[in-house]
């Protein structure tokens, strides 16, 4: 009963995907399975750390990875805060729970050079899907946007006069995003073709497919992966890596941290300060370079 309140706390309260919801529901039932199996119950609102514990060293002995453990943990955390919350226990038994350590490993960006590459010599067909393909990684990365937030653009949200666009990122926050001329000039573009669509059955989405449906994330991966492939040998090659790619050019040429955590939607200046490490490569280049006494 309270998994399926919670459950329903996430879905109405906090606007969480369906896809997070069934990975929180996973993980809750894969303890649960495992509680019942060790513990002789399935009832584990009111176990202890020690029985979370002894879970977190058989999921680390059965070679899942620190982050992913981590993932899980935080599944069953986020349960327990909402059992203080509605008064079924009095202290969640991860309170002081500290979180495995993990190297946080960010996908190589993309250079310049690929990103000019890509986007101005690779030959996109002059048809609906060669025009919306390329207006897809023009637009992910003049803006650094989530895949998600791209895939549910809407036609309302997109102000060519203002050269503005709306987007609703984690948790359900909205922020305004400014475009490129160049982006504007590509929606315009791209907007005679839609038009021509003999069956559109989202049309209130900007970004749809051949038969008139609403885009879905796979198919922006694979845009990205197939392209970005044309002209890059990098291994890891997807739309996050492309937001990365945005983060790391704009810090590149010096613009603000605090800037591009609001253009990224960042909640903390942290989660931003993780992109600052290839900048930081291009300045110590600079320095070297053009420092007086460096020694040639």
């Amino acid at each position: 009963m309270s998994l399926d309140a919670f459950l329903s706390y996430l879905s109405l309260e906090k606007n969480y995907s369906s896809h997070t919801l069934s990975a929180y529901k996973r993980d809750l039932e894969d303890f649960t399975a495992y509680h019942e199996e060790a513990f002789l119950t399935p009832d584990i609102d009111k176990t202890d750390y020690g029985s979370i514990r002894s879970w977190i060293v058989e999921l680390v002995g059965k070679g899942l990875k620190n982050q992913s453990v981590n993932r899980k943990v935080a599944s069953l955390k986020a349960y327990y805060n909402f059992l203080v919350k509605i008064g079924e226990i009095k202290t969640s038994p991860l309170k002081k729970h500290k979180a495995l350590k993990t190297e946080k490993k960010m996908g190589v960006p993309f250079s310049e050079l690929e990103m000019q590459q890509v986007l101005v010599q690779i030959p996109f067909e002059n048809d609906f899907e060669g025009i919306r393909d390329k207006l897809i990684i023009e637009l992910l990365y003049a803006t650094g946007m989530r895949r998600a937030e791209l895939v549910n653009i809407r036609m309302q949200d997109v102000d060519l006069h203002q050269s503005t666009l709306r987007v609703i990122g984690k948790r359900n926050k909205e922020r305004i995003l400014p475009m490129l001329a160049s982006i504007v000039e590509s929606i315009n573009t791209y907007m005679i073709e839609r038009n021509k669509l003999e069956s559109v059955e989202n049309n209130e989405y900007l970004f749809l497919t051949p038969p008139g449906h609403k885009i879905y994330e796979t198919l922006v991966y694979r845009v990205i992966n197939k392209y970005l492939s044309m002209v890059s040998p990098k291994v890891k090659k997807s739309p996050h890596v492309l937001r990365h790619t945005f983060a790391t050019h704009l810090l590149n040429k010096g613009a603000d941290l605090n800037a591009v955590k609001e253009l990224l939607g960042h909640s903390s200046l942290a989660s931003t300060q993780v992109y600052t490490h290839n900048s930081i490569a291009e300045l110590k280049k600079a320095h070297l370079k053009a420092h007086p006494r460096n020694k040639k």
